[in-house]
């Protein structure tokens, strides 16, 4: 089995400018991250433009479905911002893709202590692998399908609906 991994943005990839202090995008983690994870699956890593998914807009949740319908792989992991995530796997689960589609990101940057990033990584590439073919979500240690999600942003977790 191989992996594609489709890095979109979101706070996951969110680079410190300690000039300024705010929080923006240069090159993605995502490379680093894959090193650092040592795993031993081909996994083929795909960047899109990097974006807050405040700013993604319908043209670039096509784009996601798109990089999704081409992929050769049939387990998929889409590193996403957290604010709009369930837009764009609903976007993934209304069309027939046939493959294992996973959504996650990060509440706290991956280069910030105390990152959920890698957990969250680890944890939705383990799902990829192993659910049937749909859609879904994995953040905070739990795996939702795409349709029975949402964020709960005054605890900072995902739950069902």
């Amino acid at each position: 089995m191989s992996l594609r991994i489709i890095a979109t943005g979101g706070t996951f990839d969110k680079h410190y400018n300690e000039l300024n202090g705010t929080l923006g995008f240069a090159a993605s983690h995502l490379p680093a991250v894959l090193a650092r994870t040592r795993m031993t699956i081909p996994v083929e890593l795909e960047i899109l433009p990097l974006l807050d998914s405040l700013d993604m807009q319908d043209v670039d949740r096509e784009r996601v479905l798109t990089s999704c319908t081409a992929s050769a792989e049939k387990a998929i992991v889409i590193v996403h911002g957290t604010d709009t995530m369930k837009e764009t796997a609903a976007v993934l689960g209304a069309a027939p893709l046939g493959k294992t589609i996973v959504l996650t990101g990060a509440m706290i940057p991956y280069a910030i202590a105390n990152s959920d990033a890698l957990f969250n990584l680890g944890f939705a590439t383990a799902a990829a692998q192993t659910l049937p073919a749909g859609v879904y979500v994995a953040m905070n240690g739990q795996v939702f399908a795409w349709d029975n999600v949402t964020k709960n942003r005054a605890a900072g977790v995902f739950q069902p609906l």
